[in-house]
């Protein structure tokens, strides 16, 4: 059983170093890319405060499909270059939407949704999909959350086999 651990008093940095650091253990010894998906989908979900989804979408041709996740049943296929987790692909970086009301095209699963965080999940320059992360509070992720993110989603493509 692995033990999840979540610091209210460390900062943003400390914060992002021990999820990394969990995020590696909890993959460790696994190279499935459906199970290791699904974990560190949980790991985050129940990790991070103010979240109200968290998982993936894999690029299947000219689109994204869900992947493992955790939250409210999701959209099952969005179009590349639509919505965040579409244009994260199209322009292959890492997205933070403070309101995505504000958000042109924005593709609203859950009304309940106001902010999110999309990652690319890139293997050998290839972007093979986008991890992404859905809050209810306005404002919830910042650039920090990004590079902190980032970091997580690298651990997972080194402990996955993806090609």
């Amino acid at each position: 059983m692995f033990a999840l651990k979540a610091s209210s008093s460390a900062s943003k940095v400390e914060t992002f170093a021990e999820l990394e650091a969990q995020a590696r253990a909890l993959l460790e010894g696994e190279r499935d890319p459906t199970a290791n998906a699904a974990n560190l989908a949980a790991l985050l979900y129940h990790t991070l405060p103010h979240l109200n989804w968290a998982g993936f979408y894999w690029l299947r041709g000219r689109e994204l499909v869900l992947g493992p996740f955790q939250g409210k049943p999701a959209c099952v296929r969005i179009a590349i270059g639509k919505g965040v987790c579409g244009t994260a692909v199209a322009e292959r970086r890492t997205i933070v939407v403070p309101d995505v009301n504000a958000f042109p095209g924005h593709i609203a699963c859950d009304s309940a949704s106001r902010s999110e965080l999309v990652v690319p999940v890139a293997h050998a320059g290839s972007i093979l999909g986008v991890l992404d992360l859905d809050s209810p509070n306005l404002g919830r992720f910042t650039e920090e959350d990004a590079r902190g993110l980032e970091a997580v989603v690298r651990a997972f493509v080194e402990a996955t086999d993806l090609g």
